[in-house]
């Protein structure tokens, strides 16, 4: 099982930063170049091409190849390895339960608006299935409440997922402060991409991770969203920080969430490495 650690996160200065019904994966824009994740970040080629074409700089093969038979077509195959691939209370360790709600409206996909507000709209073209599953670690023991979710968006083909991560790239440039849910914001948000093979990336095409500071009455908290790409699949996980955790615990919830995820589309895929 290889480990993923959320890259980028571990070489940034998490001065607060998490995501209610944020982790909900944004919607895939029409108007992103392909690539340009990774071309924001680094100018380097983000995997957008089957396997091995990246391009001069590229490593030579990508981290893992699926069956093609297995890359989900269809809108009911497409859900069913969502639900398996996202991760539930139980994923995330034994402090967590469900939050409520405890899932997303299925047939939806989040969507950050022109006022900058994340809300659930219909599924839009390119995308075929996407499931988010809220968890927490409820306060006790003078600590706070930590608010997670898991996310898996399945797409029809590459370019749209590789658009995916260019929109998320992308978004703290129009939105630093953004409304998740009523009286719940995130803010002062930066971003960061990390084509596989550049920073710590062996183990994925792509990834983005969000930090910034979460907003709830007077308490300002750690946020991390994390959005890693396999092919067609992006997957999502986000932490809300709370009084009484360290950065460094958020980001290893977030890290082995993210590993647990990837492993299990990997069996769900049933590729190689």
């Amino acid at each position: 099982m290889r480990v993923a650690v959320p890259v980028a996160a571990s070489a940034l200065v998490l001065g607060g930063c998490g995501s209610g019904d944020h982790g909900k994966t944004a919607a895939p824009s029409s108007s992103a170049p392909s690539g340009s994740a990774a071309a924001t970040s680094s100018g380097s080629p983000s995997g957008a091409e089957s396997a091995g074409s990246g391009g001069s700089d590229a490593p030579s093969l990508t981290p893992f190849r699926a069956d093609p038979a297995r890359v989900p077509r269809t809108r009911s195959r497409a859900e069913a390895l969502a639900a398996a691939v996202a991760l539930q209370p139980q994923g995330w360790g034994a402090d967590f339960r469900t939050q409520r709600p405890a899932v997303s409206t299925p047939g939806t996909l989040a969507v950050l608006d022109t006022q900058c507000r994340w809300e659930r709209h219909g599924l839009p073209g390119g995308v075929l299935a996407s499931l988010s599953r809220y968890s927490e670690i409820p306060a006790a023991g003078g600590k706070g409440e930590v608010k997670v979710s898991a996310a898996v968006t399945v797409h029809t083909t590459v370019r749209d997922a590789d658009e995916r991560l260019a929109t998320t790239l992308e978004e703290p440039l129009r939105c630093r402060r953004q409304e998740v849910r009523t009286d719940e914001w995130i803010s002062k948000l930066i971003s960061t991409a990390s084509p596989y093979g550049t920073g710590n990336n062996t183990y994925a095409d792509d990834q983005v991770v969000e930090i910034g500071k979460y907003l709830t009455g007077k308490s300002e908290q750690t946020y991390g969203w994390y959005v890693t790409r396999l092919g067609t699949v992006t997957l999502s996980v986000s932490v809300k920080g709370a009084k009484g955790y360290s950065d460094n615990e958020l980001i290893t919830y977030a890290s082995n969430a993210n590993a647990a995820m990837l492993t299990r589309l990997e069996s769900e895929l049933g590729g190689d490495s």
